[in-house]
């Protein structure tokens, strides 16, 4: 099973989308294992698993809000205490006492940020295995390299790159995607910009595409892999949707046909995205406001934007692939799941219990770094009194070597060398007088 290496994200987020593209694949090659190779479920069940892989951070994250609001009066009263304070002095302690109240809670200012940090740079790379999953899903790939092959013997995907007939939609997918590889597609990168530019197309628009190309009959393995009985359109159709088009493609195509049953659902998926999107959060537990000015600006940036995702999602759902808003429906409704079963867990737990265990981590930690510090003076001191020692060994060597030079020839043992250097001193000064 080969990957279309060239049409994978890079970047930072490329060895993650790596990973998640790997674990899509694994999923697409089962189901199509027992006969149901479909996007649709695959995507569902990748967001199953992602969120599963994720649950520790998740479930990190809620004990920490819990724990926020128990600390919060203590946070409150410090910030109460230092209100009007702004010297230097009043600021440090001011400081010191609320890190050991999050010491003793055991927990770090920035802990729920943290979490969120982590969490992003997956959900940005999930969108990326998503939105170009011939890029990761090897089968759906090998099956659209068959259609680029036929392109590039034809014009080398010429049309492709000066379309005429398509929807405005296509062209402007296609000229984003031709940009991306540079002025034109070409070399290496042909095959893989040719795939990424079918990938985006709206099967109506495909079909124009198919037509140009004589590609209706081109076969992957056994089956056709256009047409409506097609492997492409097998892969992509969910509850009768194309998972491929948009929901805006699929209420036009269903008005002009009359096909109401699409229209109904394509607009039913941003509706869910938004809806299931609030419901998600709901259900999350609120960071309160505490004394950390910092925190408590990160946690407002947060509310706010868990306010307008939702209807953001709407909005993005319209224009991007209907594949795009199923997951996000999926992903909201699994999440809403796991919160509800956390929820249960957490406020079975004993928190006072833990906050105990907190402060007796926290004190045994403070006594291992006094003690290091500790250490660390010692070690100072003696590297200390080691330089002064050899300090005044040396300066008792240069005394003693300056006295022997002075001393008289009398007080030189006979034969010494002290006596042979004073004997030539001698007589230089007796020949220097003559």
């Amino acid at each position: 099973m080969n990957f279309i290496l060239m049409t994978q994200t890079g970047g930072f987020l490329g060895p993650i989308a790596k990973l998640l593209g790997l674990i899509m694949n694994g999923i697409f090659y089962v189901i199509d294992l027992i006969g149901i190779p479909n996007v649709g479920l695959a995507i569902i069940l990748f967001t199953i698993v992602v969120n599963v892989l994720m649950l520790p951070l998740t479930v990190k994250q809620q004990k920490f809000s819990k724990l926020s609001a128990k600390m919060n009066p203590e946070l409150q009263a410090i910030q109460a205490k230092y209100k009007n304070k702004k010297d230097n002095d009043s600021m440090m302690a001011q400081n010191q006492e609320i890190q050991a109240v999050y010491a003793k809670y055991g927990v770090s200012p920035s802990g729920s940020c943290v979490q969120l940090l982590i969490q992003m740079p997956i959900l940005f790379a999930l969108y990326r295995v998503i939105y170009a999953i011939p890029a990761y899903v090897s089968k759906i790939g090998d099956t659209f390299r068959v259609l680029a092959e036929k392109i590039i013997s034809v014009d080398k995907g010429a049309f492709l790159q000066n379309p005429t007939g398509i929807a405005e939609e296509s062209i402007k997918s296609i000229t984003s995607t031709v940009s991306m590889y540079g002025k034109s597609m070409s070399g290496e990168n042909l095959s893989n910009g040719i795939i990424d530019v079918l990938n985006r197309l709206s099967s109506s628009d495909l079909a124009i595409v198919a037509d140009h190309y004589e590609l209706n009959a081109l076969t992957f393995g056994d089956k056709l892999i256009l047409g409506s009985e097609g492997l492409i359109n097998t892969y992509n159709n969910f509850l009768g949707l194309n998972i491929g088009d948009s929901p805006m493609v699929l209420i036009k195509a269903g008005i002009a046909a009359g096909t109401w049953g699409i229209v109904i659902g394509a607009v039913l998926i941003p509706i869910l995205s938004a809806v299931t999107q609030w419901i998600s959060v709901k259900l999350m537990p609120q960071q309160p406001q505490n004394g950390n000015d910092q925190a408590n600006s990160m946690a407002n940036s947060m509310k706010t934007m868990n306010k307008i995702m939702p209807l953001m999602s709407a909005w993005f759902c319209f224009s991007l692939p209907a594949g795009m808003g199923l997951y996000w429906v999926a992903g909201s409704v699994i999440r809403s799941i796991q919160q509800v079963v956390i929820n249960k867990n957490i406020d079975k737990m004993d928190f006072d219990e833990l906050i105990k265990k907190n402060s007796v981590k926290s004190a045994k930690k403070m006594e291992k770094m006094k003690e290091r510090q500790e250490m660390m003076n010692a070690y100072a001191n003696m590297k200390t009194k080691n330089i002064q020692s050899t300090a005044s060994a040396y300066s008792e060597k240069a005394n003693a070597s300056e006295e022997a030079a002075t001393r008289p020839v009398s007080q030189a043992k006979p034969g010494s060398m002290m006596a042979k250097a004073n004997m030539v001193r001698d007589y230089n000064q007796k020949n220097n007088q003559n």
